[in-house]
């Protein structure tokens, strides 16, 4: 049929959903086994929540279940690449993935304690920085009393390696 024999109030939305956290392409998507966790977490959630629309309106209903379905399906490739990266093993004096890393601010003397994780599972609220930061990307393979600094637009801001746990 002819698209000018469609009524307007035919189309189907394409539902926004919003994309997962930035990851270019080629690089591997680790993650902590805590934030596979929850990444399986996740989409049990989706899942319950999607079986459970309950008696809205079909069209509710069936926009409703498309949004799930398309966060669903990024959520699923995200878990297919997922590499769980355990820190078993890894050199404690060294700072790598899921390292617990303590620094000092040179110019403010604050500390601040982060830990590494992947990208789906930064929270900066919760101390959390994903790999591929800038600051994360400078404490990689450092140890414990060396200096970092962040080049930023206008002042540059140096710390030092506390700890590492």
């Amino acid at each position: 049929m002819s698209r000018g024999f469609v009524r307007e109030g035919d189309q189907e939305e394409v539902p926004m959903v919003p994309q997962r956290a930035y990851l270019p392409d080629g690089v591997a998507n680790f993650v902590t086994r805590e934030g596979m966790d929850l990444l399986l977490k996740e989409k049990e959630e989706i899942l319950r929540e999607r079986e459970n629309l309950g008696t809205r309106d079909e069209d509710e209903k069936r926009i409703e279940k498309n949004f799930l379905n398309a966060k669903l399906q990024l959520l699923n490739e995200r878990i297919a690449t997922a590499r769980i990266v355990e820190n078993r093993g890894q050199s404690p004096d060294e700072i790598t993935f899921g390292a617990k890393v303590t620094l000092k601010a040179d110019l403010t003397g604050d500390v601040q304690t982060y830990r590494i994780v992947g990208v789906d599972e930064a929270d900066i609220a919760k101390g959390k920085i994903s790999f591929i930061s800038p600051l994360a990307k400078a404490l990689i393979n450092k140890k414990a009393g060396d200096r970092v600094t962040l080049k930023r637009d206008k002042t540059d801001v140096a710390y030092k390696i506390i700890a590492i746990d």
